[in-house]
């Protein structure tokens, strides 16, 4: 069963991803790309990949200060392997907080296929801030 995001993310709203984890500075992230989120070769495109890496380390970053949102400041992406699988296919993204400081946190994730395979790492850095009052629109939950 999915996790709600704590706030509405339209990018990553269009992208379907959902929150599978969130907890103790790991998260994980499931992604089913679709044909417009391929590229040339039929594979998940790389700035897709890049943002499931990018949302798993910001989550988990962010699930051990729920209540405060995270800016990326850095990120350095390795691509191992294509990302594919048959139609339909799924992605996980995985997250964790490697270390924290009271502003900042250094993470790590890696996206992970159908198979089990590791295709893609990235290591980031992010910053801690107030998150902003949503408009009434936005999603809220503090779980």
């Amino acid at each position: 069963m999915s996790i709600p995001f704590v706030l509405s993310i339209p990018f990553v709203d269009h992208l379907g991803f959902t929150l599978e984890k969130f907890e103790g500075g790991e998260s994980e992230l499931h992604f089913s790309p679709l044909a417009e989120h391929l590229n040339t070769f039929d594979v998940a495109h790389g700035g897709a990949v890049m943002t499931l890496l990018d949302v798993a380390m910001a989550t988990s970053a962010r699930s051990v200060e729920p209540l405060m949102g995270v800016v990326t400041i850095e990120m350095k992406t390795t691509f191992m392997r294509p990302s594919q699988g048959a139609p339909g296919f799924m992605l996980r993204g995985c997250g964790r907080l490697l270390h924290r400081t009271r502003t900042m946190a250094f993470t790590e994730a890696h996206v992970i296929d159908e198979q089990g395979q590791v295709c893609a790492h990235a290591t980031g850095t992010f910053k801690y801030v107030a998150r902003r009052s949503p408009p009434d629109n936005d999603r809220i939950s503090t779980d």
